[in-house]
């Protein structure tokens, strides 16, 4: 009984293997190869075409990552990497990370046909992370706010030095694809990315090794991974590249993370390798264990804020949702009692509460680049301390880091 014909794709941009892989290849009577392609985007969409079942490619082709490999499976077809010589064990790992089973070293190119007609299985789990040195860990506080500047980066800047003045060990992560401003206000005015940096070390496997390069020291106890220095540049971005930071983060500090404002799920995927814009902010959401929202105490910005609840609610139903309302003032003819009445009927909330327009104090922090706290005591560093302390004591920050969580919301 004739056995199907296996159609293979190659990708090797040049690479010593491929002549001697091509030659191999095309001597096995089950195996055509129906291109040669050029990089990893030629591959998708020649991919895409559902004529081919396997494609064989460099372990560390640029642009070969979870996201690719998964749009790969969606044609059907397998991957089946080659490794350098003496990196097959080593490449395990990264592979793993990546969706890749089928490794073959380029010392050993004569198992290649074995491997592309073998059958389909899963790539083995990547081995457990071991926490890193430099903390217990903790969970993550996604800060989200809906259009009209609500003051989303400002309240996670606040509740990231907070925790740090806490002695508590903090990541604060700029993840806001449409206007990142965490450095801006901290007064770290070099253009380097560390959300960039991040994603092209988690495309090459080695975002664990080397989390510390994305990182900006602020002080001993807070650090920095700044975001886009354009907002043109969120086409860099992998998808998976922001919850594998996240991840990352959360074994080694407390993660607080400043997101965008727009909750829709773009169809940028539809239209080649593009990643979606609002994965960013839909990612951290997703991998939070506590959703700071944040809204603005006017009739508009109460609005957004009800409508931005109901949102929430649908894409993230069970995690705890703390609301804000910032720049509180007796201008409004509101008590606090009038906004949580307006306020509390859309969702569900595990707390309220009020940050005073304080602008004068906000002002002085923007204009020296340093954190609210910093400046000494006021009416709104009270009120982010306030909230702080109901966030410690909810996610009992000083047992142990809830890591395995994670697992089961992926």
């Amino acid at each position: 009984m004739a056995h199907p014909t296996i159609v293979v794709l190659v990708v090797a941009s040049g690479a010593a293997w491929e002549s001697p892989a091509l030659g191999i290849l095309g001597a096995h009577p089950g195996i055509v190869v129906l291109k040669r392609c050029v990089d990893v985007d030629d591959l998708l969409a020649a991919a895409s075409a559902g004529q081919a079942d396997v494609a064989v490619l460099g372990l560390d082709a640029p642009g070969l990552d979870v996201s690719a490999v998964d749009r790969l499976r969606a044609h059907g077809v397998r991957p089946v990497a080659i490794v350098a010589t003496g990196a097959l064990e080593p490449g395990r790992a990264r592979a793993s990370r990546i969706g890749i089973a089928e490794l073959v070293a380029e010392d050993e190119l004569h198992a290649l046909p074995d491997a592309v007609t073998a059958a389909d299985r899963a790539p083995a789990p990547p081995p457990e992370p071991v926490p890193a040195e430099s903390g217990p860990g903790g969970p993550v506080i996604a800060v989200w706010g809906p259009a009209g500047a609500p003051g989303r980066t400002t309240v996670a800047v606040g509740i990231a030095a907070v925790l740090a003045q806490r002695e508590r060990r903090t990541i604060l992560v700029d993840a806001d694809p449409h206007g990142a401003s965490v450095g801006q206000q901290l007064g770290i005015v070099d253009g380097v990315s560390g959300l960039l940096a991040a994603a092209r070390l988690t495309v090459s496997g080695e975002l664990e090794e080397r989390f510390a390069s994305v990182q900006r020291g602020i002080d001993s106890q807070l650090s920095v991974v700044t975001g886009l220095p354009r907002p043109d540049r969120w086409v860099e971005l992998r998808s998976g590249a922001v919850h594998h930071l996240l991840e990352t983060a959360r074994r080694q500090a407390h993660v607080v993370v400043d997101t965008g404002f727009s909750l829709e799920d773009d169809p940028g995927p539809d239209f080649g390798s593009r990643p979606p814009r609002n994965q960013l902010t839909l990612a951290s959401l997703e991998v939070a264990d506590e959703v700071v929202v944040v809204g603005s105490a006017d009739p508009v910005g109460l609005s957004r804020l009800v409508r931005g609840l109901a949102e929430l609610r649908e894409l993230v139903p069970a995690t705890p949702l703390r609301v804000v309302v910032n720049r509180m003032r007796p201008s409004l003819g509101w008590s606090e009692k009038d906004v949580a009445g307006m306020v509390g009927g859309y969702a569900r909330l595990s707390g309220l509460y009020f940050l005073p327009d304080d602008q004068a104090t906000v002002d002085r922090a923007l204009v020296a680049g340093r954190t609210l706290p910093e400046l000494g005591e006021s009416a709104i560093s009270r009120a982010l301390a306030a909230l702080v302390d109901a966030l410690l004591v909810s996610l009992t920050l000083a047992a142990t880091p809830r890591i395995a969580d994670t697992a089961h919301r992926r």
